[in-house]
């Protein structure tokens, strides 16, 4: 069997210190891959007008398999004015190198595991009806379509004239019609049903094959009654192949309620692409926050595992180092689990969870107190303690 080469991304902020933690903790299980450095991100826009240069492209074509860090996106109206003075006024548009990722390799198939660990201090606790407290277990996993909905790019500030006129046709677009371009901005929320087959398809799988007895469309269609009717039109013809499996059907705003009252009730939660960002960052907040948050972008030849987490600049220059590496450690597991090597993702998973339990090692976040610099003083572990801890408690 071919020894796999995995594409290392570590990217922006703290994407570059977490990543290395991640590596230590594959080396520490014997992973059996070589590993290949790309570059991408936000340095690379300001000094080559593309945070996803082609030879990245090239390396993922190639090895078909990353590990990705973390991602600095700025508003447009800071975007133009970083690049090197040598590329401004060129016409370059900033596009998210992780979406344009998704979109090229058609990592249409995200997967957010959002799981509790016992003992985390950072876990959803709730009253009970007799004045006591109980933490319900939260083991939920969102699918979340990743290449298309709001997030497809498809946009305008200023829309052409020809845009105007095909949306003219619809009796909704009156009231806009006398707007001036330059005051109109739009995006359209575009579905396939192809699409929407391909999510709720792993959904259901996913849900068969790990023993989860619901699945949850997450959408809007009261209102959104086109693209988010078509992913519950295909939800029910797919369930049909699924008897023992229950189908759920949620509203976003509903589901931020629910959640927060009963969230052991839920099992694979299916999503578009912004509320699929939405949930499983609200489920992700219950079982410990961004610190934990694991996922995977998988298409039909190209994988990329990332933690859900931001590149959090603020935290870059603190030395030592303060930030969880838990979520991209738990990223690299889930390539493990892509990886044919389930065994070694459970251990990892496993150390994880000892670590948690007997608390000796947590970093600030997990102690409810700032971060900064005086956080190491106040007893919160760095980044690279907790490494350590997760590797030892791998025996």
């Amino acid at each position: 069997m071919t020894r796999p080469t995995v594409v290392t991304m570590p990217g922006d902020g703290i994407g570059a210190i977490v990543l290395p933690e991640a590596l230590k903790v594959l080396d520490a299980v014997e992973c059996e891959a070589d590993y290949v450095h790309a570059d991408i991100g936000w340095e690379f826009w300001k000094s080559e007008g593309n945070p996803l240069p082609e030879r990245t492209i090239d390396l993922l074509r190639e090895h078909k398999l990353g590990l990705f860090g973390a991602i600095t996106s700025k508003p447009k109206n800071e975007t133009g004015v970083e690049l090197s003075p040598e590329l401004q006024d060129q016409g370059l548009v900033y596009f998210s190198p992780i979406v344009a990722m998704r979109q090229l390799f058609n990592l249409d198939i995200c997967i957010r595991p959002c799981r509790s660990f016992e003992g985390n201090l950072l876990n959803f606790v709730r009253q009970t009806a007799g004045g006591g407290f109980e933490e319900p277990p939260v083991d939920v996993v969102v699918f979340r379509q990743n290449t298309e909905g709001l997030y497809c790019g498809i946009q305008w500030t200023n829309p052409p004239s020809e845009v105007r006129e095909a949306l003219a046709s619809h009796p909704k677009y009156k009231p806009f019609a006398e707007i001036p371009s330059a005051d109109l901005a739009m995006a359209i929320r575009l579905f396939t049903r192809n699409a929407c087959q391909r999510i709720l398809q792993s959904a259901f799988e996913y849900a068969a094959t790990y023993g989860y007895s619901s699945v949850t469309v997450c959408e809007k269609p009261n209102v959104l009654r086109e693209t988010s009717g078509m992913m519950e039109e295909e939800a029910r013809r797919i369930h049909e192949n699924f008897p023992d499996i229950q189908l759920w059907s949620t509203n976003i705003d509903a589901q931020m309620m629910w959640l927060t009252k009963n969230p052991e009730d839920y099992g694979v939660i299916v999503s578009g692409n912004l509320f699929g960002d939405i949930v499983s960052d609200a489920f992700a907040g219950l079982v410990g926050g961004l610190g934990f948050a694991c996922s995977g972008n998988i298409g039909d030849d190209v994988a990329v595992f990332e933690p859900t987490h931001g590149s959090a600049p603020k935290y870059v220059d603190l030395d030592p180092s303060i930030v969880n590496p838990i979520a991209m450690i738990l990223s690299a597991a889930m390539m493990l689990d892509h990886m044919n090597e389930s065994k070694k993702a459970t251990r990892i998973r496993a150390a994880v969870s000892s670590v948690v339990i007997e608390g000796r090692v947590r970093t600030y976040d997990m102690m409810r107190i700032p971060g900064g610099s005086k956080s190491i003083g106040q007893g919160a572990a760095t980044t690279q303690q907790m490494t350590e801890a997760i590797i030892e408690a791998l025996d």
